[in-house]
């Protein structure tokens, strides 16, 4: 039995508990917006998550080049932007549905990745979750507003991904991400000082802001980053394509958000959809790579 074959089990639990985590920081933030309001606590999570990558990396600012800095401040202003769509969505929107249509960003780029016809169903599939999403009562009972920001986050998502991809072949190790988080904490900054106000001298919110930074952003990526070393990239995936329904749970658990069953159906849906862009993702890939006979 290999080494990877033996820790799959053990770095599935590692998602797991990282995708908890992420989704209970998340409804830690929703009980802050009354007192820091959205972009208050979108600055708190990346100044506090810049702080611990900066004091982790440590990363050089010698030695790299033009492209380089580009690369690493637009990788921060998609930080910043993601992060406050995805904030701004979650004050009007349930977490649950919130995440679903974020999914929709990765799941997209997923889909034109694989490059397949039947990679459309998948497409079709979401489509239909989606529209399930607005529940028995229809799109009307979602914030339209709120929608608009969470198809922001989704398509902020989407370049999250290329802009990681390209910042992760021009610094080493955990250096582009920490310097692209302070770019991103320094972006949000303003925005969230006059959102905030008065409430950043409280030390408590301090506390909870720095919290929220912990679970969403820095126990997740380290998690992940050593469960990426035991599971196939695919697997990996696949497990990722479940956050909409473990945001659903916590936001039921924690926030007493209840979703419609018509609701919890869309849900479904594009988890499947999720998973089966990323399977037919994986086949296109695997086909590319296979040597002509």
């Amino acid at each position: 039995m290999s080494a990877r074959t033996s820790g799959t089990a053990p770095a599935v639990l590692l998602v797991a508990v990282g995708l908890a985590c992420q989704e209970v920081g998340a409804s830690l933030a929703v009980l802050l917006f009354d007192d820091v309001g959205p972009l208050g606590m979108v600055m708190l999570r990346l100044v506090f998550s810049a702080i611990v990558l900066l004091a982790i990396a440590r990363p050089t600012l010698r030695g790299h080049g033009r492209d380089g800095w580009v690369s690493v401040a637009l990788f921060g202003l998609v930080l910043a932007l993601m992060n406050g769509l995805f904030y701004l969505a979650l004050e009007r929107l349930p977490l649950g549905v919130t995440v679903t249509i974020e999914v929709l960003g990765p799941l997209v780029l997923s889909i034109v990745a694989a490059r397949r016809a039947s990679a459309w169903l998948w497409a079709a599939l979401a489509f239909c979750g989606v529209l399930a999403l607005g529940g028995g009562a229809g799109w009307g009972s979602l914030d339209p507003i709120g929608v608009l920001f969470a198809l922001g986050a989704a398509a902020s998502w989407a370049f999250y991904i290329l802009a990681s991809a390209r910042v992760g072949r021009q610094f080493p190790q955990l250096d582009g991400l920490a310097l692209a988080m302070t770019v991103g904490a320094l972006v949000a900054l303003p925005f969230g000082i006059i959102q905030a106000q008065h409430a950043l001298l409280r030390v408590d919110l301090l506390a909870i802001g720095a919290a929220v930074a912990v679970l969403s952003s820095t126990i997740p990526y380290a998690l992940e980053l050593i469960a990426l070393r035991r599971l196939p990239a695919a697997v990996f995936a696949i497990l990722m394509s479940l956050s909409p329904a473990t945001a659903a749970l916590a936001g039921f658990v924690l926030l007493g958000q209840q979703l419609a069953p018509l609701q919890l159906a869309g849900v479904a849906l594009v988890i499947a959809a999720s998973i089966g862009a990323v399977r037919s993702s994986a086949r296109a890939a695997g086909e590319v790579a296979e040597p002509l006979g």
